[in-house]
């Protein structure tokens, strides 16, 4: 994608975790950017929350940033998943955030955005991960890394006209993501147009508690497995990230050991509706219906599998969307127990108790066929999607010479 150019360190061509000037000129009472580790997208490489703070909040603590810098996370797994981003609209051109973000200055010589792209590569990022420091769960790249890598740094006018083009492909990349949420959105916003606020059921549906329409509340169990790719044949359990924001990743899962003997009566089939019963206090009570499986998959016990009476009158893609439902989700993380540290549980016990609208079932399939209709176009925009990333990988690899 480009000429040979010379090759430098990065700590030559920026700055890596600068200091704060003691000239600042900041006053207690001035408003700063800030950018805790959650603002950060890992998909998009975006700050997704602009927020401020007083100076006199965040001067000690927090790690300093000024605008056009670039902020990579080295924390795991936030490193791994790939958040970082240049920080720009920052109140005053200054910013503070999260101590888990190594900060990069560009010098002369590069763009920032030059530098951004170089750290969102996958390839650094796997050479980031053997660099790690610490204890597990508690490992960092140090900054002595990040300081010895090696980037190509070719004239400024070419490191333009590279990430005019990477831009791009990033753009289309972003676009494809977007139109996918939209088609999940959609479905969720024909189920309120069809069947009203589930909070004040304004169409007089008749209402049940769960406990009559579920044949029963199946619960898996959780054995020590592989964190790496299930081979065919072998069997995975489930992962509990396999359930966020009430989609279903039928790829989040561990490899059962052989000398584990799976029961086949936790496996996760297609048609199942689960709800993660045990998870943090925004995700406990995520429901997900699972469209397909990746081979023989087992459910984890932190995962509910609700299975509904056959003579219930209840779709279980009705129900998947009906819990799904902003007010629903509400009442789902009150049922649950427990505090942020250890985890909020529900018990089956109270997740009988729900009570939900039960329409008539006709009404139930019309919804059931819209679902599966746009299911389909969801698969077709997942297609696009991955096609889009491996082409913007695959200009990332070309252009830094791996």
């Amino acid at each position: 994608m480009m000429p040979a150019a010379r090759t430098a360190l990065l700590g030559e061509v920026c700055d890596i975790n600068p200091r704060l000037p003691k000239s600042h000129g900041l006053q207690d009472d001035c408003e700063v950017g800030f950018v805790p580790m959650a603002a950060v997208n890992e998909a998009s490489g975006t700050i997704e929350q602009r927020l401020t703070r007083r100076f006199a909040e965040v001067k000690k603590g927090y790690t300093h940033f000024a605008e056009d810098d670039v902020l990579f996370a080295k924390i795991t797994p936030c490193m791994e998943n790939g958040k970082a981003a240049i920080a720009r609209g920052l109140a005053g051109g200054k910013g503070f955030g999260s101590t888990e973000f190594h900060v990069l200055r560009a010098k002369e010589s590069v763009l920032p955005e030059w530098l951004y792209y170089f750290v969102r590569q996958e390839r650094f990022r796997r050479e980031a991960r053997r660099s790690f420091t610490g204890t597990a769960g508690q490992q960092r790249v140090p900054a002595a890394f990040m300081a010895g890598t090696a980037i190509p740094v070719p004239a400024l006018a070419e490191q333009r006209r590279i990430v005019d083009a990477l831009s791009c492909a990033e753009s289309i990349v972003r676009l494809r993501r977007e139109a996918r949420k939209k088609t999940e959105l959609l479905v969720l916003a024909i189920h309120a147009d069809m069947f009203g606020d589930t909070a004040t059921n304004p169409k007089g549906w008749a209402m049940a508690p769960l406990d009559e329409v579920l044949a029963g509340i199946d619960g898996g169990r959780s054995p020590r497995c592989h964190n790496r790719p299930k081979a065919p044949g072998e069997w995975g359990v489930l992962r509990l990230s396999a359930l966020k924001h009430a989609a279903y990743d039928e790829s989040a899962h561990k490899t059962l050991p052989a000398t584990e003997v799976p029961d086949a009566r936790h496996e996760v089939r297609q048609g199942d509706l689960l709800l993660s019963r045990k998870n943090t206090p925004e995700l406990v009570g995520t429901p997900a219906y699972v469209w397909a499986t990746q081979g023989r998959i087992l459910l984890p016990d932190l995962i509910f599998r609700l299975r509904l009476r056959p003579e219930s009158g209840v779709h279980p893609l009705y129900l998947w969307a009906l819990l799904t439902a902003p007010a629903m989700r509400r009442r789902l993380r009150l049922m649950a127990s427990g505090t942020a540290a250890s985890m909020p549980n529900i018990s089956k016990e109270r997740l009988r108790t729900l009570s939900i609208m039960v329409p008539p079932p006709a009404r139930q399939q019309a919804f059931a066929d819209h679902a599966t209709a746009l299911r389909s176009i969801s698969l077709q925009q997942q297609a696009a999607l991955a096609s889009a990333e491996a082409t913007f990988e695959a200009l990332l690899a070309r252009t830094f010479g791996t």
